[in-house]
């Protein structure tokens, strides 16, 4: 594994087992990408600024989302074409659903899972002080994988417990999320689809890299749910990449938004629209706060 310490493209293919002139020629691509760097030298190492995405212990890596993206996204890409020349709908008329391909396998899950919790857990000690969650004494997480940002609100908030709704493949993932982060009492699971089932009663309804996944019809559905399920005087959380007020960006945005398109059904949005399917769901008083990573807050209130 390729360290901090400044080493020479030989010394590395040596210690790694790798063809020399093949690994030479990847390190000149990550170098001009700027993930790692070359000294006069030739010798390299990965950047200072870059290190805390590449250490898998970094609570910033990013190792498990690449592999979701290696492994599921980029095999679906070639969908692409059929969608521009048939239109998504026909061409998925014939494929399974997106979580079924998913969660098809108990390795699959776990890799999806990895890379929610690294896409989450993180940015979610940002959100969570947004959240208002002060005086909220329950809250659901919709589609809440094994629980990252239950565990960064748990973590942040005294007296607060959480529920993650998922689907029941999840359970023990979340099992051992409660195991290893010492939240018996304070964490627990709730098996359910929320295309098909009602959402648990809560103060407060979390959903997470959820809506960017469904169309607009949707999303409002999933919103009316929560508004049902949210007790008077309480929230709802959005939390997902938001496209800036004329849809031209942020890159990282528009990357996503091609992905949902061939690995779900749904879309990225600006704020305005995610305020616009709140207010038809009921939610009242809505605010967007703004986190220093990809991941944005839109809480819409229940009167």
């Amino acid at each position: 594994m390729l360290t901090a310490e400044e080493a020479p493209t030989g010394k590395i293919a040596s210690e790694l087992g790798l063809d020399e002139e093949t690994l030479d020629r990847l390190l000149i691509l990550l170098d001009s990408f700027g993930v790692i760097e070359r000294n006069e030298h030739g010798a390299y190492r990965i950047s200072a600024e870059m290190a805390p995405f590449l250490d898998p212990e970094s609570s910033r890596s990013v190792g498990g989302f690449l592999s979701h993206v290696m492994n599921s996204t980029l095999g679906r890409l070639p969908q692409l074409d059929s969608y521009l020349t048939a239109g998504k709908s026909a061409v998925d008329a014939a494929l399974p659903a997106p979580f079924d391909v998913m969660y098809r396998t108990p390795k699959l899950t776990e890799e999806f899972l990895e890379a929610m919790w690294q896409l989450t857990y993180d940015v979610s000690r940002e959100l969570v002080p947004m959240a208002g969650l002060a005086e909220v004494r329950h809250l659901v997480d919709i589609g809440g994988a094994s629980g990252p940002f239950c565990v960064a609100a748990l973590e942040a908030t005294p007296g607060l417990s959480a529920t993650v709704f998922e689907l029941p493949e999840v359970g023990p993932y979340v099992a051992d999320t409660v195991e290893r982060y010492g939240l018996q009492g304070r964490l627990d699971f709730a098996a359910g689809d929320f295309h098909q089932d009602e959402f648990p009663s809560t103060e407060c309804v979390a959903f997470g890299y959820v809506l960017s996944g469904w169309t607009d019809e949707i999303g409002l559905e999933l919103l009316r749910k929560a508004h049902r399920a949210c007790a008077d005087g309480g929230r709802v959380l959005i939390m997902d990449r938001l496209f800036d007020d004329d849809r031209r960006g942020p890159l990282p945005t528009a990357v996503m938004n091609l992905s949902m398109h061939v690995e779900a059904k749904g879309r990225h949005r600006t704020a305005a629209e995610y305020v616009g399917l709140l207010e038809s769901a009921g939610f009242v008083d809505c605010e967007v706060h703004r986190t220093s990573q990809d991941k944005q807050l839109v809480i819409g209130l229940k009167r």
